[in-house]
């Protein structure tokens, strides 16, 4: 699912930089833009990277080694993901509503990804380490 989103991000941001709107952007949009797009195709790649991985490494007995790989891969990318989707928030709010809406409401959506994406999941994990309910 991660891999479908920063695809469709990414082709999102490919294309914005065509548009004719594109050309009367501050210079801390056209910085927001281009960080972003960055974060979105190393995103990208750190998300597909598993399945040449997979394919250069198959009958070779080094499934350890693919799932350990895949692993730190994916999280690679989610955080790429994160700061992505933390960018293009940041861009289209900023120019919709102005830097200081802009920056406060980013700011909440950052913390409700770090909420959902990394505490949520510490806490169970936590829980589950511990062997209570």
């Amino acid at each position: 699912m991660a891999q479908t989103g920063v695809q469709i991000l990414f082709a999102f941001l490919l294309t914005l930089a065509f548009t004719e709107r594109f050309a009367g952007v501050t210079s801390f949009q056209r910085g927001t833009y281009v960080v972003t797009l960055l974060f979105a195709a190393g995103a990208t790649a750190s998300l597909i990277a598993p399945v040449p991985f997979h394919r250069v490494v198959f009958r070779h007995n080094q499934k350890d080694d693919l799932v350990r790989n895949a692993h730190r891969m994916a999280l690679g990318g989610l955080a790429f993901l994160f700061v992505a989707i933390s960018g293009a928030v940041l861009l289209i709010l900023d120019v919709a509503l102005g830097r200081t809406p802009a920056l406060w409401l980013t700011g909440l959506t950052a913390a409700w990804f770090l909420l959902l994406w990394l505490v949520v999941p510490l806490v169970s994990r936590t829980r589950d380490e511990s062997g209570s309910d």
